[in-house]
């Protein structure tokens, strides 16, 4: 292995394809087959959703909508979620999930950026009203045109339409399919980054196809499998692996609408799940639950586990309390969804513990601060390069800066590549706080506690939290007229400024002053130092 080039070889066509015409393909060939359980309700069966879609398409059309015109849907893990994305793509138009915990802040900016012409929510969900969240944003959206309720008895106006009355219409016979290159832009997802606003992250249909073959092929998925499915739909793991794995394979899916672990077992053991792709938390509490009731969940083969740090001990419980399920660690993005893929066999128990994963289908370059590179086992940026990763982002400045000349993504993550192929992260050079799996970008709360008058200084960093991972903390200087400030004030505040609830730091530390390098930066390091230490001490 050379040191410019730790990798394996890339062995990764692409299909060359578009998930409607294999939807297409699968509702012809086994029309009553499922593709896809509910946690409630009848399971999606390959005809009726490809019918569902076709339906939608058809209304969505004579709305004015095709190609290229961006599609929004802010659902969680539902039934319509899959026909919002088959249709999209039936007519060319590029889908944009947005995460259901996004308020009017996030919100806002994502409709903004994109251009959105149509967008699809549920009426309420988990008790929040999203139908009078878009209308406070409606008159700063000029180019949203149509506004679909899921659910609810709203009835329809010019610009507010049910989707059932939408897809109850009978098709319009003129309605064909468009032809679309496989190589065009399918997919805006968004993610947190160190600027504030999140990154508009392009996918075509190829370079998505290509994530979803990596853990496919790494996997060894086949028919016999179903996966389960508690990540939202709306996130890049959920998008690809809840909704697009069963068109694309023969393994199906089972949808959870939100995360409880005593009916995730109820799922796993009634439906005999085999695998799962989720984040760090869900394992622990499955793992929690199993070993006091004594289960062990037989049908279980694997578990991998990404988007947040995973301790080596849950890795070695799980082996121990499941009967024969295997966990490990992956790494990728959204940018470069799916980079490695873990060890899965029992001689590599210390690899899947210790390592994020083993390299697949991408290339991996270990670089120092001026970008040269380094030597095996020597700590440094990790880039990678390889046919899953995006397109690049919508903003031609950001793309300037998150890649080499010869085209690597700066992940920037710190770590290095071990003999054995695989990816050590030690460190994080992207100010960001990944919680639960979701990444919160520093730089965001600390512009919206800003926009309290008390605050002077604010400093987001990330606190170790025992279920999530990682919790938001601020260290915030006030002026005099915040002497009274508290974490209670904070969230009242914050219940103002349409920042979603998640993002709230659930720690606030007030100081004088805070410790600032010699060019005046605010020195994090110390401050996440300072905080691991009173940690640790119970303060």
């Amino acid at each position: 292995m050379t040191a410019d080039r730790q990798t394996t070889a890339i062995r990764a066509p692409y299909r060359h394809t578009t998930v409607a015409a294999l939807a297409r393909q699968k509702a012809a060939e086994s029309p009553d087959g499922v593709a896809i359980f509910l946690d409630q309700g009848e399971p999606i069966t390959y005809a009726s959703i490809y019918t569902e879609a076709a339906a939608l398409a058809s209304a969505l059309a004579d709305l004015g909508c095709g190609v290229g015109d961006v599609l929004s849907f802010q659902l969680p893990n539902w039934r319509e979620a899959v026909a919002v994305d088959l249709a999209a793509c039936m007519l060319g138009m590029v889908v944009n999930p947005v995460i259901p915990i996004y308020r009017d802040k996030e919100l806002a900016f994502i409709l903004k950026d994109t251009q959105a012409r149509v967008i699809i929510i549920p009426e309420s969900f988990r008790g929040y009203d999203f139908v009078a969240m878009i209308r406070r944003l409606q008159q700063d959206l000029p180019a949203l045109r149509h506004v679909i309720v899921v659910g609810g008895e709203n009835p329809r106006t010019d610009d507010f339409i049910p989707y059932q009355q939408l897809i109850n219409g009978a098709p319009n016979p003129l309605f064909a399919p468009a032809k679309v290159d496989a190589d065009a832009l399918k997919i805006v997802m968004y993610t947190s980054g160190t600027t504030g606003n999140p990154k508009a992250v392009r996918h075509s249909h190829n370079s998505l196809a290509r994530a979803l073959d990596n853990g496919r092929e790494g996997w060894g998925l086949t028919a016999a499998d179903i996966m389960l499915m508690p990540s939202p739909v709306t996130h890049i793991t959920g998008f690809v692996n809840g909704i697009e794995l069963p068109f694309f394979t023969d393994t199906r899916t089972v949808f959870m609408e939100q995360w409880e672990v005593c009916h995730a077992i109820e799922l796993i053991k009634r439906l005999e799940a085999t695998v799962c792709l989720s984040a760090t938390p869900f394992l622990q509490e499955l793992v929690q639950e199993c070993r006091s009731r004594g289960e062990t969940l037989p049908s279980l083969r694997f578990f991998a586990c990404g988007g947040a740090s995973v301790p080596p001990g849950l890795i070695y419980d799980t082996h121990r309390v499941l009967a024969r399920c295997r966990s490990f660690r992956v790494y990728g993005s959204t940018e470069a969804p799916l980079v490695t893929v873990g060890f899965m066999n029992p001689e590599q128990e210390r690899l899947a513990a210790e390592t994020d994963g083993c390299i697949f289908n991408y290339e991996v370059r270990v670089a120092d601060d001026d970008g040269n590179p380094l030597p095996q086992g020597a700590d440094g940026e990790i880039l990678v390069r390889g046919p899953a990763m995006m397109l690049g982002y919508r903003d031609e400045q950001q793309n300037a800066e998150a890649f080499t000349p010869d085209g690597f993504f700066h992940t920037g993550d710190i770590g290095h590549v071990t003999a054995d192929n695989a990816i050590v992260i030690t460190d994080r050079k992207k100010d960001i706080i990944i919680r639960g799996g979701e990444n919160i970008s520093a730089r965001e709360v600390e512009d919206v506690l800003h926009g309290h008058a008390s605050v002077q200084q604010v400093a987001a960093v990330a606190m170790p939290h025992a279920r999530l991972g990682e919790g938001v903390c601020v260290f915030v200087v006030l002026d005099g007229t915040g002497s009274a400030w508290n974490l209670e004030a904070m969230r009242e505040f914050l219940a103002t400024t349409g920042l979603a609830k998640q993002k709230w730091p659930e720690r606030l530390e007030i100081r004088e002053a805070l410790p600032m390098t010699a060019s005046g930066k605010i020195r994090k390091d110390l401050l996440r130092a300072e905080l691991k230490e009173k940690l640790a001490l119970g303060q």
